[in-house]
């Protein structure tokens, strides 16, 4: 705790201290704001512009996301693909599947790579919950406040953490003002669905007075047990039917934030709270209330000496607990995370035509798993995590080829509670990337990186060893657990301008000491063999593996006036060296979209068809089937009394299929929703 008040006090010091360096005055550059206010005064047709990804370090268009190949939502596409958890949201995205643990937890799964190998950010850093741990625990931030969320694969994803060996999700919902706004800007949205009776509201307000900016925003959700198509059971005429059992959730969130910001650039602070209170699917029927406070500052200052184009300074304190529950109300464990982070970054002026950025990044957390009626660490003991990392990427032009290079060390340690018995683990992490962009002719590009990347196991990983409630599973650390080290390699191919654009990506992952959950046989609740008990054993396992897959995307008009189309395909295929195939693992992907937007009216279909999954691991025993899914879209813009409000409609799964994600530890008992129609509106002014 001491450690904990003395870095908090150190950086909220230095950012301070940073109001001294005096900056040239300049315009200041666009931000999301900016473009929130833009669109707010627009007529009802859409202006196209560039979509900044600001979680790349040097916040280039989309478009130029070659050697970190990147997708952004935002705006109408953004609202139109939300859905009640950020796994459901970005579940239809080119080389992203989802956990799919009920509608109140779903993570999403990048190229067949889940959990710790996938970094969930919010604005810019880590959103500290423990969705890590397992595939019920929800990920603790809130897409329907965030006004765009960005999807990095790749080398520069390495720059925030070990963790993103996968690739990250970025929630950008810009709590901190950068920018002083001429008037109140803002935007509210409810919504209803009909699968499951949701009902949905929520606000974002943005304001200045005199050099403070100021922000709030928040979120409003409740929802019943969701309509199936079917049984719940694949082929058990005998399990639930008509609505899925304990898959109700609701949701509360509010934020807020205040910056001062000058011409040398700004210094702001926010403040947020997330409620979540949603069921597990599963024959327990258990629940989870779930709590987090989170406090951010953010600092930057442009020029802040000779040589530098700007200075970055980043802080986020999480306090985050859950408690599972039992069907009658009764806690049965409860988990708590704490951390502390900082991230420093400095961009320097092209020096002999390189620019770049360098850094350091810390972070501090306390983990618990706690039995509640017993207060003692009966699932995973008290651990305390550290890790210091230093890093920096740098790109150059070289003529019509863009070079890239980044570089990351790390020193990780985990300190189990004294009293535990289990040994103190130390992990050094080096993470390298290189590649290069061809421009071989305009609005073409030829792209080929290649990166290595390593990962600490996790506490959980390390050091479980006990009954987990919400999955079933009676989870079994190994204290031994060698690091995970990715070698990736990833040529790209794509045309980003006219009409018709088109990208193409192959990638291959070799994973040395591969961490994956291997299952054998049911137990009790003391971890006995049981034929009949309620838990599946599951060991916390290494292996070397190897990911391949391919993904492709074609587009002409696309979010244009007028007709637009799009077709889209992914697959990818994970294997253990001699050992078969890797758990979990998605499905192959293809489908088409068509579109039409015209002045005021705008509208969309999707078919998406997934194959059949029928590369099973060793300890898997059923395939998942192939579905189609039909979804379309449909809105209406106007000006009343001067405020912009938009009319929606959204139906999803048209067809009522019965939908069941191979990535899912619980398919062949928790398909997804039926048919659903949402009817919305949404205002800005």
């Amino acid at each position: 705790m001491f450690y904990q008040r003395q870095l908090l006090a150190g950086a909220v010091v230095s950012a301070l201290a940073s109001w001294s360096f005096s900056a040239h005055a300049q315009t200041t550059p666009p931000t999301s704001e900016a473009s929130s206010e833009a669109s707010a005064n627009a007529a009802a047709a859409p202006v196209l512009r560039p979509i900044v990804v600001t979680a790349n370090p040097f916040e280039s268009e989309e478009n130029a996301q070659i050697l970190t190949p990147a997708k952004v939502l935002a705006g109408d596409e953004l609202r139109n693909k939300l859905g009640n958890s950020l796994g459901e949201t970005l579940s239809q995205e080119l080389g992203v599947s989802a956990s799919a643990f009920g509608a109140g937890a779903s993570r999403p799964i990048i190229r067949g790579m889940e959990g710790p190998r996938v970094m969930i950010l919010q604005n810019g850093m880590p959103v500290s919950d423990v969705s890590t741990v397992s595939n019920d625990h929800a990920v603790a931030t809130e897409g329907a406040t965030a006004r765009q969320i960005e999807i990095l694969r790749g080398p520069a994803a390495l720059l925030y953490g070990s963790g993103a060996i996968g690739g990250l999700v970025n929630v950008v919902n810009d709590r901190i003002p950068t920018l002083l706004l001429p008037r109140l800007t803002g935007e509210v949205e409810g919504r209803y669905g009909t699968v499951d009776g949701q009902k949905n509201g929520s606000f974002s307000l943005d304001g200045s007075a005199g050099q403070i900016g100021y922000h709030l925003d928040g979120n409003y959700r409740d929802t019943d047990n969701y309509k199936i198509p079917g049984n719940a059971r694949q082929g058990d005429a005998s399990s639930a039917s008509g609505r899925l059992p304990n898959s109700f959730t609701h949701e509360t969130s509010l934020g807020g934030g205040v910056s001062y910001i000058a011409d040398w650039g700004h210094i702001g602070l926010s403040a947020s709270t997330l409620d979540d209170h949603y069921g597990i699917p599963t024959d327990e029927k258990s629940f989870i209330d779930l709590h987090q406070n989170r406090y951010d500052l953010d600092t930057l200052v442009r020029e802040p000496f000779a040589g530098f184009e700007s200075f970055k300074f980043k802080l986020g304190y999480t306090d985050y607990t859950h408690i599972e529950k039992q069907q009658d109300g009764t806690p049965s464990t409860v988990f708590a995370n704490r951390a502390l982070q900082t991230r420093w970054e400095l961009t320097h002026k092209p020096l002999a035509g390189w620019r770049g950025t360098f850094g350091v990044q810390t972070e501090q957390s306390n983990y618990s798993a706690i039995g509640a009626a017993s207060g003692t660490a009966e699932l995973t003991p008290p651990t305390r995590s550290t890790s210091f990392a230093g890093f920096l990427v740098e790109e150059r032009n070289f003529g019509p080829v863009l070079v890239s290079a980044g570089l990351r060390g790390e020193s990780v340690q985990r300190r189990p509670d004294a009293g535990s018995g289990l040994a103190d683990r130390d992990f050094s992490l080096l993470s390298w990337s290189t590649g290069a962009l061809w421009a071989f002719t305009p609005g073409y590009g030829l792209g080929l990186t290649y990166s290595l990347a390593q990962r600490a196991p996790t506490v959980e990983e390390l050091y479980s060893n006990g009954a987990h409630e919400s999955t079933s599973t009676f989870d079994i650390g190994d204290g031994k657990l060698q690091k995970e080290t990715s070698h990736n390699i990833e040529l790209t191919l794509q045309k980003t301008e006219g009409l018709v654009r088109w990208k193409g990506n192959l990638f291959q992952n070799k994973v040395k000491n591969y961490i994956y959950g291997r299952t054998n046989g049911k137990v009790d609740d003391s971890g006995a063999a049981d034929p009949d008990g309620e838990f599946t054993q599951r060991f916390w396992s290494q292996g070397d593996a190897t990911i391949h897959g391919a993904e492709a995307e074609v587009s002409y008009n696309w979010n244009g006036e007028g007709y637009s189309v799009r077709g889209f395909a992914d697959t990818s295929r994970g294997k253990l060296d001699n050992q078969g195939n890797l758990p979990l693992q998605p499905a192959t992907r293809y489908g088409v979209g068509f579109g039409y937007r015209q002045g005021p009216v705008a509208g969309g279909v999707q078919v998406l068809r997934a194959m059949k999954q029928d590369r099973l691991a060793s300890f898997e025993t059923t395939e998942t089937p192939s579905y189609t899914q039909l979804d379309a879209n449909l809105s209406y813009t106007q000006k009343l009394n001067g405020v912009k409000v938009t009319w929606f409609a959204l139906a999803r799964n048209l067809l009522n299929q019965d939908i069941r994600l191979s990535t899912s530890v619980l398919k062949d008992s928790v398909p997804l929703s039926g048919r659903n129609l949402i009817l919305g509106v949404r205002t800005s002014f």
